[in-house]
């Protein structure tokens, strides 16, 4: 069976009109300007090799100044210090968090990123006491504002004791004037 010209069973399928000469223009200076921007982006290449590297230029690149806050957020975000800085952030922020009369007396020393513990450092056994029994609240607040699972535990400290190191002469391993009588 051979086909023949166009009959009704058979009909013969449009041909694609073959491009015209503004048509080929086209084409033909697209193919040259991608050829030339090859060829100016070796060029480039070799250049910056010869200098040896990256010079400045008119267009932005990775080595322009930048404002302080997006260097500094730019570096936070590098290192991986989003949660540090987030803590660090609520420290700064400890009044708001807590209320004034548990910020007069209570305050952040150090948060332990591994453990996720923050400690905190009372003036009086009772304040420690107090913070003690907020601090399951105080975990909530925190991880709300942080994201969850940034705060696990408040580790409560309460108040130093006195430097006992009374006068010139100690005796080795002495812890003061308590080690004699227990």
């Amino acid at each position: 069976m051979t086909q023949g010209p166009e009959t009704p069973d058979h009909p013969e399928r449009p041909k694609a009109p073959e491009p015209s000469g503004v048509d080929l223009a086209r084409v033909a200076l697209r193919a040259a300007k991608e050829q030339a921007r090859a060829r100016g982006n070796a060029a480039q290449q070799k250049k910056q090799a010869r200098r040896g590297g990256l010079r400045s230029g008119a267009r932005a690149d990775g080595r322009d100044p930048l404002p302080l806050g997006a260097a500094i957020n730019r570096l936070i975000t590098e290192r991986g210090w989003e949660a540090p800085a987030a803590v660090g952030g609520v420290m700064g922020r400890w009044p708001q968090m807590v209320g004034p009369d548990v910020a007069l007396h209570c305050e952040p020393q150090k948060y332990d990123e591994d453990a996720r513990v923050l400690t905190v450092q009372c003036d009086s056994t009772a304040w420690a006491t107090q913070l003690r029994l907020l601090a399951p609240q105080l975990v909530a607040r925190l991880n709300a504002d942080l994201g969850q699972g940034t705060v696990k535990v408040i580790k409560v400290l309460g108040p130093g004791g006195p430097n006992r190191r009374y006068g010139p002469l100690r005796a080795p391993g002495s812890t003061g004037p308590g080690d004699t009588y227990g």
